[in-house]
């Protein structure tokens, strides 16, 4: 060994050639003679290393998200396209124009549901007409069916905070003292005071509604007198996105329901 000068107490042994690496870097040099050594970059092992842990901690944190999602974005109910469903009278039988003529009329007092075109959107029948041999109503409305247009239908779900029926219900003539000009009758909601044109696609009449009731399309096959929902106008029925999304179909048929309305004169100002 060389002989070390005081200042320095240890002395490397020459290199044959300069440092190939940054000064301060870590690293491995393999066992062996000078020539043999194999000199491996730690710093570079290291990293290796780190990027195979985090490639591994982010797969399982993208399968955590992943799985996650699944869970907090279930996939949406709904049809494509607005099913043909025959409507169906109280007694099971099927609903013709006829029976509606005879049986409800403008003063019908209780509430006809069904259901269309999902099995959580309920909807009003009405007619409208007269009864026999009376006054008063309204025939050839728009949207409306039946030997003199009278038959109509719309939903009901309120388009203000949503109250479903019998929270919003008909209400026919006299029920109430408000009358807007010759309508004294209409679809009024309890909850906060909305009311609706029913001769005129449920336009609305007072607030705080501000979009019309959804109107059902209804067809009237005049070869059997039956009658069918085939489609809806108008905006969304209130809670869904699309009329389309929310629920499932109702299918071929629906039955009317008969409720009792829940009555508040409430008109807002």
């Amino acid at each position: 060994m060389r002989d070390c000068p005081p200042i320095c107490p240890y002395l490397a042994p020459p290199r044959e050639s300069p440092l190939d690496f940054p000064i301060g870097q870590v690293r491995r040099v393999a066992p062996g003679d000078d020539a043999s050594r194999e000199e491996i970059d730690e710093t570079k092992r290291n990293v290796i290393k780190l990027l195979a842990v985090a490639g591994a901690v982010g797969a399982g944190a993208g399968g955590l998200v992943a799985g996650s999602l699944q869970y907090a974005q279930p996939p949406v109910v709904g049809i494509s396209s607005f099913p043909k469903t025959a409507l169906v009278d109280l007694d099971g039988s099927p609903l013709t124009a006829s029976k509606v003529m005879s049986e409800y009329n403008v003063t019908t007092s209780e509430l006809l549901i069904f259901y269309y075109p999902l099995r959580n959107e309920p909807n009003f029948l009405l007619n409208l007409a007269p009864p026999a041999g009376g006054s008063g109503g309204a025939t050839n409305v728009v949207g409306g069916i039946g030997p003199q247009g009278s038959i109509v239908a719309f939903s009901a779900i309120c388009q203000h905070l949503g109250c479903p029926a019998p929270a919003i219900s008909y209400y026919p003539p006299g029920t109430c003292s408000k009358s807007f000009g010759s309508k004294n009758f209409y679809i009024h909601c309890s909850c906060h005071g909305s009311t609706y044109d029913v001769t005129n696609g449920a336009a609305n009449l007072t607030g705080p509604a501000v979009l019309p009731l959804p109107q059902v399309t209804l067809y009237w096959d005049q070869s059997d007198d039956s009658i069918s929902a085939i489609g809806e106008t108008g905006p969304p029925v209130n809670g869904h996105f699309s009329t389309l999304t929310g629920d499932y179909s109702i299918g071929n048929t629906s039955q009317l329901t008969r409720e009792t309305p829940v009555i508040a004169c409430f008109f807002p100002s």
